[in-house]
């Protein structure tokens, strides 16, 4: 009797975990929060998740008319291809401003004075790649 009572508790008891959400199961990943990487004065004014892994960031100072660009992992680790790339749109083939190399946490910032214009902005780590074209125009 002792046996079956300590294993109906013990389905009870994981059934109220489960009912609860508290069973072991992997939490989502905290995203990428901007942090002021471009410095005082700049705003984020766009933003676009690169997958799963992180976030590019693009920002605006009124006062000089620069836009920046940051592209931040969701949590520093060990090193990986981490890139940038900031254009007056339309980019074609190539970055007007652009940074890649192996970062722990975020790769940038870079800036480009893009006053009055439509940019193009990206972030890729290890592959994975977001950001817009034609954006935030004037």
């Amino acid at each position: 009797m002792r046996k079956l009572l300590r294993k109906t508790a013990s389905a009870a008891a994981a059934l109220g975990l489960a009912a609860t959400g508290l069973l072991a199961t992997a939490a989502p990943a905290a995203a990428a929060t901007y942090g002021g990487e471009c410095g005082s004065g700049y705003s984020v004014v766009n933003s676009a998740a690169v997958g799963t892994k992180g976030t590019v960031f693009l920002t605006y100072n009124n006062s000089n008319g620069r836009n920046c660009v940051v592209t931040k992992r969701n949590a520093a680790g060990s090193a990986v291809l981490i890139e940038a790339g900031l254009s007056i749109s339309p980019a074609g083939n190539h970055w007007d401003v652009y940074e890649g190399d192996y970062f722990t946490s975020y790769a940038g910032p870079i800036y480009l004075n893009a006053a009055g214009r439509c940019v193009d902005w990206m972030g890729r780590i290890s592959g994975t790649e977001g950001g817009k074209r034609g954006t935030n125009c004037g």
